[in-house]
């Protein structure tokens, strides 16, 4: 078959061709098809003319398809279910039914609202696949300009990013983190001046430089700078050291349950300690446009 053949069967030429063989009758064919007899019977004999080959036995009436028009009929079911595969499968993608999110997340989100909003659109969207990546709100915003990221769960503020989109998604605070057989879990009360001298692990700055400078001005406001004797990429991997007594920490208060046989959380007072995450993004896509939805 010629690609100029090709170009003069189209997806109705089979629909109506489809109709007259399964009804083996014109007219109830044109009835099923809500049009008239002849421009039925025209557009077969056009079909037949247009592949060169006879594909239905005619007398006074139709009398059944010929050894290539059953061949047809079986290359017009899968042509046609093809095509309305195809369709739905476009009409998914734009919709946001299907397709990809590729999510990532600061550690901390996870012990807050994330792992219902999951939940949520997985259940609504089963079709999306969900990729998640924790990394920390720096890592977040390459990938994000890179385009190896669809959506951010980050710590604001962000510095020098003027093109990511942010939506409001959670609120957590700040909270003292200390080994548990640390001399200063005895007291009843502890203030965050009573760590003034003890060894502090943190984050790098360039990972997160609005948390990173949120707990300085903690310290300061408290009377101190933090002495950081060691830096960990990760709020998993800061806690991990405090827990086998490399230092104390600043941390999460929604992270409090994280090895808690072997960590000690003590509440930070005051609105300063307070601090808000957000969904950032660049350019969505429709099933990353529907998980923004879910999580507003």
């Amino acid at each position: 078959m010629t690609s100029g053949i090709k170009a003069r069967i189209t997806l109705r030429a089979m629909e109506q061709f489809v109709a007259v063989a399964e009804e083996l009758h014109f007219h109830r064919a044109a009835a099923r098809l809500n049009m008239s007899q002849p421009p039925l019977t025209s557009a077969i004999r056009k079909l037949e003319d247009d592949i060169n080959v006879t594909l239905i036995e005619r007398g006074h009436r139709v009398l059944g398809l010929t050894p290539a028009g059953k061949t047809f009929l079986e290359e017009a079911y899968e042509t046609l279910r093809r095509a309305e595969q195809a369709i739905t499968a476009t009409q998914d993608v734009a919709a946001g039914r299907t397709g990809l999110v590729r999510l990532g997340y600061v550690g901390s989100s996870l012990y807050g609202r994330l792992p219902d909003v999951i939940r949520e659109f997985r259940t609504s969207h089963p079709e999306v696949r969900l990729e998640l990546r924790e990394a920390t709100t720096a890592a977040q915003i390459g990938a994000l300009r890179d385009g190896t990221l669809d959506v951010g769960v980050l710590i604001p503020p962000l510095v020098n990013a003027e093109d990511i989109e942010q939506t409001h998604f959670d609120s957590d605070r700040l909270c003292m983190a200390l080994p548990k057989d640390h001399p200063l879990c005895r007291r009843p009360t502890l203030t965050l001046a009573d760590l003034s001298d003890e060894p502090f692990i943190l984050w790098p700055m360039a990972e997160g430089r609005g948390f990173h400078l949120q707990v300085i001005r903690l310290c300061a406001n408290a009377g101190f700078v933090p002495r950081v004797t060691q830096e960990a990429y990760g709020m998993h991997a800061v806690l991990s050291l405090v827990a086998v007594g490399g230092g104390v920490s600043i941390v999460p208060e929604s992270m409090s349950g994280f090895q808690g046989d072997r960590i000690s959380y003590r509440s930070l007072p005051g609105s300063e300690a307070q601090f808000n995450l957000t969904l950032g993004y660049r350019h969505l896509p429709p099933s990353a446009e529907a998980f923004i939805r879910t999580a507003e």
